[in-house]
């Protein structure tokens, strides 16, 4: 006869539910009982089936991770702390890419999904709609919809813009650009107001001729950077929408015979790895990602399992790592 999770709780001295939450290694569960439990497993020879889970409990225990955006490399960085963070608590990671909407929101509903985090919404996507209808719990990750609420972890740009701004201000910058990302994200958006009024306190504004806009992708940066080191007056800094575009802006300062940051400074956000390494040294607006890619697992876990009634939005703060590609403007 098969041993079950029963035989595995008597042996044990607990509760049939916490030898689940043990062998899952659950935070809730004390590492004193987590050991008891599986030390009894182990005499018994138990080994817990996921399907039996799944038919127990009316869960699966996966969650879909949508990333429609796979290129871009912010969110190679994120996978892996979110895995870390949901296998922790007994739910296996599932990445999901698609560029239709209608398509991606059958797929996932149609998936044996308990949850899915959302990591490239745009606004006015009709994703959050169709999963809200069908009932399937969902969280954004760093960007959010217009028009359904949920659980949220978001950036807050606003402190890391002002404090690149007064120091760029501070070292003499006066012609001031910005590479700034897609209108139909929150993250474009939100970015480009914070740099708006971290200008607009110190009495400046953006040129209109200094500013571009398109996805958050090296090809953007690079195309953009060259058309503005083309003006007869180019800015002497550029912001850029994140990391990744400003390494595109990189690419054409170098490809153009412009240096950095003697003849044009680049500033990125994100602080993505590479941003740090000798090559690059990119000054950029930093924030916890990982932290905020596990608090976002631990949203979805809670939304599955203790269904609260109001919905969490938490924001992390953003700070300005001043690195080589920052420095005075070249005297003209």
């Amino acid at each position: 006869m098969a041993v079950t999770s029963r035989d595995v709780a008597r042996l044990a001295g607990v509760s049939q539910p916490t030898v689940s939450r043990a062998l899952r290694d659950d935070p809730r569960v004390s590492d004193e009982t987590k050991k008891r439990v599986r030390e009894a497993a182990a005499l018994l020879g138990y080994v817990p089936s996921e399907a039996g889970r799944a038919l127990s409990s009316g869960r699966t225990r996966r969650i879909g991770l949508l990333v429609t955006d796979l290129g871009n490399q912010f969110y190679s960085h994120i996978i892996a702390p979110l895995h870390r963070e949901l296998e922790a608590r007994g739910y296996q990671l599932v990445l999901h890419t698609e560029t239709t909407d209608e398509s991606v929101a059958e797929r996932l509903i149609a998936n044996g999904l308990d949850g899915v985090i959302l990591a490239t919404t745009t606004v006015d996507s009709v994703v959050p709609l169709r999963l809200r209808d069908r009932g399937l719990p969902f969280v954004y990750f760093n960007r959010t919809a217009a028009y359904v609420d949920a659980d949220a972890t978001v950036v807050a740009p606003s402190p890391g813009f002002q404090a690149a701004v007064d120091r760029a201000l501070e070292i003499g910058h006066e012609r001031i650009g910005a590479v700034l990302g897609p209108e139909n994200t929150s993250t474009g958006q939100s970015r480009e107001l914070a740099l708006r009024s971290a200008l607009r306190t110190r009495g400046l504004g953006l040129d209109p001729d200094y500013v571009r806009r398109g996805p958050f992708d090296t090809e953007t940066g690079d195309t953009a950077t060259s058309e503005l080191l083309a003006l007869t007056e180019p800015p002497s800094l550029i912001f850029c929408g994140n990391d990744v575009v400003a390494y595109g802006a990189l690419n054409a300062a170098r490809r153009m015979g412009a240096a950095v940051p003697e003849d044009i400074s680049i500033i990125g956000f994100d602080d993505l790895p590479p941003a740090s390494w000798p090559i690059i040294q990119l000054s950029t607006i930093a924030y916890d990602y990982v932290r905020m890619a596990r608090e976002a697992g631990r949203l979805m876990v809670e939304r599955i399992e203790e269904r609260p009634v109001d919905y969490a939005h938490v924001e992390f703060e953003t700070t300005f790592v001043e690195r080589r590609t920052l420095a005075s403007p070249r005297v003209r």
